[in-house]
């Protein structure tokens, strides 16, 4: 809107557009503001977003009110628009594969398939049993299980991981790699334990951290509304993201916590590459059962927390932004974790208890809850909590 905009011709070209719409207003410039030059277009502004208010069209409105096309502020305002645009297109018409049954000892990670249906995201379910056959038919030898040997050992430190486990790992990587591929899945989520490791004696975490590395959004667990929120998190940041648990408290610092799991961590989100290992919980009480854990430490970067539930038909959410620490956490901690600092944390502990959320939260690098909040609640209409 160089101007007062014409409102009726900008809700006729607009009205059943169905994406997106950025409100963008010129300002006026001390100097220029005679009648020849005054562009009044602050004011045109509320005259538009009036109209498509009225029409019920969806519209986003960013900071400052008015802003110059060529100015640094309003290249913040496109970046931050175009992430908004990647998790609106992206989450609209979503696939996410359910690999297993829910984990039988978490009812916290219950979901409503129906519910996330009415927001555009499609559930594919496979039995974990057909992934075990599948994997039983792959001989060693196999073309894909070399390639994928050599594809994990290139991604991350496979040195303390026998040769029958490295092949086993290989073989589940390809299976569900054909899963991705025939159900052209965005995402998966994946039942890890503890039929994996009593059957095929692996753990699958590193496979997970590969998979987000690679752009495929993956869930332990079979955390299904994490994976949504790692989806858009990693839609908007255009970073891999994860899932990681509410794990412990560090020390007498009421603003840290640290978040952990057992190595479902995407690599780019470590100091280093992580080292593959055998899981210590399996391993207490059946020795040779867990290997495949993606053992590390998280950097220190500002980051982005979410997640959701289904609820009543609902998609209910939240968001907040916090920082991983380099605080240090000692070496006999096993997994993958870091210390992340959260301002008034025990507050948004509260909230998210009393609200109901999961053990679990979503993590991705950088700061854009805004972003998020924009696009899950005026384009997709999620329910949004405010943790804040």
């Amino acid at each position: 809107m160089p101007i007062f905009a014409d409102e009726n011709g900008a809700i006729m070209a607009l009205q059943d557009a169905g994406v997106p719409i950025l409100m963008q207003a010129y300002p006026d410039e001390i100097g220029k503001m005679d009648f020849k030059h005054r562009r009044d277009a602050f004011c045109g502004k509320f005259s538009v977003t009036d109209v498509f208010t009225q029409y019920q069209v969806p519209f986003t409105v960013l900071k400052p009110h008015v802003v110059h096309p060529l100015s640094d502020k309003f290249q913040e305002n496109l970046r931050d628009f175009a992430a908004i645009c990647r998790v609106v297109n992206g989450m609209k018409r979503c696939n996410i594969g359910c690999i297993g049954a829910r984990t039988t000892a978490f009812k916290t990670v219950r979901f409503d398939e129906i519910a996330m249906q009415k927001y555009g995201i499609n559930v594919e379910s496979f039995d974990l049993s057909e992934l075990v056959f599948k994997v039983g038919k792959l001989t060693d030898d196999d073309e894909k299980v070399i390639a994928k040997v050599a594809s994990l050992e290139a991604y991350t430190d496979f040195t303390k991981v026998p040769a029958d486990k490295k092949l086993t790992l290989a073989k589940i990587s390809v299976v569900i790699d054909e899963y991705i591929e025939v159900y052209h899945l965005d995402a998966i989520a994946l039942r890890c334990w503890n039929e994996m490791e009593e059957i095929l004696r692996v753990c699958p975490c590193v496979l997970l951290s590969e998979l987000n590395d690679r752009g495929i959004t993956a869930s332990c667990e079979i955390d299904m509304c994490s994976a949504i929120t790692m989806r858009a998190m990693a839609l908007a940041s255009e970073t891999p993201t994860t899932v990681l648990d509410w794990n412990n408290n560090y020390g007498d610092d009421e603003n840290k916590v640290i978040l952990f799991h057992c190595g479902p961590v995407p690599n780019s989100l470590m100091t280093t590459k992580g080292t593959v290992t055998s899981h210590k919980m399996f391993d207490k009480n059946d020795p040779g059962s867990g290997c495949g854990t993606c053992e590390g430490r998280i950097r220190a970067n500002d980051i982005t927390i979410s997640n959701c539930q289904t609820k009543d038909g609902k998609i209910i959410v939240y968001a907040s932004e916090a920082k991983f620490t380099d605080d240090p956490i000692e070496e006999e901690f096993f997994g993958c974790a870091g210390v992340c600092e959260i301002k008034d944390m025990q507050d948004k502990m509260i909230k998210l208890a009393r609200g109901g959320f999961k053990h679990h939260t979503s993590v991705g690098l950088g700061h854009y809850k805004e972003v998020l909040k924009e696009a899950f609640t005026t384009y997709l209409g999620y329910e949004w909590v405010d943790i804040d």
